[in-house]
């Protein structure tokens, strides 16, 4: 919204220029040419503009508001479903009405590259804690140091959102009249238990011996992975009930056991490319898994590293197209572009990339804006949210800047024509820390190559190969959290020696 004067000055060189709307635009950098149009109009009406905008009466009264808000939170949670039942608003407003009323809902994590994540171990722990509730969940959760939805989101990943929360007995005693039905009753949920139990405990062997996913569907597996994970579970189960839960043959079973007696002079090579294929995202092409297995002392072939992955079908998932746009306009001048597509810096905290990308789940859009340095690729700060708005690109340069306050480093932030990098808040930080700005040239995302590398690793390992129809915000912004701090201190990259960013670094003596 613009001033008396801003509107004034602009109608006057209007007039001045004989009606040039372009040139205006381009030396004031403002407004759109409807808009001044609109004010010469008015102008000549009145001779003079309003000082102050006109405020009309709302579209939506409160109560409308809330009716709207109310019911999107007790249906699912779905604004489309809302829209349809009620016959309004649009998304953004019902979107704006939510995060005004509600603004617990707005879920945003903002992070830095030296955070740790919590291990299984202890995950795995508190769920026990929590299920036999020798404590209260809001005891066991203050003592490991989280909250309380935490600890529930732990329980949900590693049982699944069926099991109970609680797994205590009672020991009410059933009237005479109904024991014989009720120890029907108990006898198929004995029955339904084992089933449960031995599904449970294949997926558990799945994810031990095979570093298969907690939610790896077992009829996909290889004969050969089926025959391993009955070896280890035939001391409690028969052989006909493991055969028929994971539908292997009992000639197929005992054709791959003989032969996993014969011995194979990769089978600890096959379980390490496995291992670092599953722990690292199942991203790393044949390259990565062979710099990897030389860091472990293991040397073999790039061909005998293709051979194997293709017989264990890992299969590195394939680059897509992106879709997400911040491009507002020419709301202001913009700078120079002074990387001019080179990538490359000699020292940390000289150039800086930022971009902001979009993921669309079931359950909502989600939004990322990370810094990236061009020395290593490390990603700097990061914000996810779930609106693209002035905030979170904000609060993103707030922590970057917070990594360079005791350096004299005063790097040059380079970003596209986004909206974002042109509002007051953005450039009042960029004045403040000294630091230099530079664009991109309108729609050439070449000139920000790096940035959308980042982007575009990061959906191919993370985003595209996973099923999201199941997952909340919360989920899927944590998992995205958690890949970024795997970024930095784990992934490596053959262009830095084989090493993550961290590693590099703490290698030439930058980092501790």
């Amino acid at each position: 919204m613009y001033s008396y004067n801003d509107r004034i000055r602009a109608v006057e060189l209007y007039i001045k220029l004989d009606k040039r709307v372009r040139a205006i635009i381009r030396q004031l950098g403002y407004p759109t040419k409807n808009a001044l149009k609109s004010w010469h109009r008015e102008y000549e009406r009145r001779l003079d503009l309003p000082k102050g905008y006109a405020r009309s009466k709302p579209k939506y009264s409160q109560e409308q508001k809330e009716t709207a808000v109310r019911h999107y939170l007790d249906h699912g949670r779905c604004i489309a479903f809302t829209i349809k039942a009620l016959g309004y608003p649009v998304r953004e407003s019902l979107r704006s009405w939510i995060h005004e009323l509600h603004p617990e809902l707005h879920a945003r994590v903002v992070g830095r590259s030296n955070g740790v994540a919590r291990p299984p171990a202890m995950k795995q722990a508190a769920v026990i804690a929590l299920c036999t509730r020798q404590r209260s969940a809001h005891a066991v959760a203050q003592e490991l140091g989280v909250c309380r939805p935490t600890l529930y989101n732990w329980k949900n990943q590693l049982l699944g959102r069926e099991a109970p929360a609680s797994m205590k007995s009672t020991n009410q005693s059933p009237p005479s009249q109904e024991r014989d039905e009720l120890e029907r009753q108990v006898e198929s949920l004995r029955r339904e238990v084992r089933q449960l139990r031995l599904e449970q405990d294949l997926l558990n062997k799945a994810n031990e011996l095979l570093k298969k996913g907690l939610g790896v569907d077992l009829q996909l597996l290889s004969n050969r992975e089926k025959t391993l994970l009955i070896d280890a579970l035939k001391e409690h189960y028969g052989l006909p009930e493991l055969l028929a839960q994971l539908d292997l043959a009992r000639s197929s079973y005992f054709y791959h056991r003989a032969r996993t007696a014969v011995g194979d002079k990769y089978l600890e090579v096959r379980q390490s490319i496995t291992d670092i294929f599953e722990s690292n995202h199942r991203c790393y092409g044949y390259r990565r898994l062979q710099a990897s297995l030389t860091r472990q002392d293991v040397t073999i072939s790039e061909k005998v590293v293709q051979r194997l992955m293709k017989q264990e079908s890992l299969v590195v998932p394939r680059p897509r197209k992106r879709r997400y746009a911040s491009y507002l306009g020419e709301i202001s001048p913009a700078p120079e572009n002074l990387i001019n597509r080179d990538f490359q810096a000699a020292v940390p905290n000289a150039k800086w990339l930022t971009d902001i990308t979009e993921f669309q789940i079931p359950a909502g859009k989600v939004y990322l804006s990370p810094i990236i340095d061009c020395f290593d690729g490390m990603v700097v700060s990061w914000t996810i949210g779930t609106s693209p708005d002035a905030e979170l690109v904000n609060t993103m340069l707030d922590a970057a800047i917070e990594t360079v306050a005791e350096t004299n480093d005063r790097p040059v932030v380079h970003s596209d024509r986004g909206g974002h990098y042109r509002w007051p808040g953005w450039l009042s930080r960029m004045n403040d820390a000294n630091l230099t700005r530079s664009m991109s040239r309108k729609a050439c995302s070449p000139d920000n190559a790096a940035c959308e590398g980042f982007f575009g690793r990061l959906k191919n390992e993370l985003f595209y190969p996973r099923d999201w129809k199941n997952a909340t915000i919360e989920q899927f912004i944590a998992a995205v959290d958690s890949y970024i701090r795997w970024y930095n201190e784990k992934r490596i990259k053959i262009s830095l020696g084989s090493l993550s960013p961290i590693e590099y670094r703490v290698s030439l003596g930058l980092a501790a």
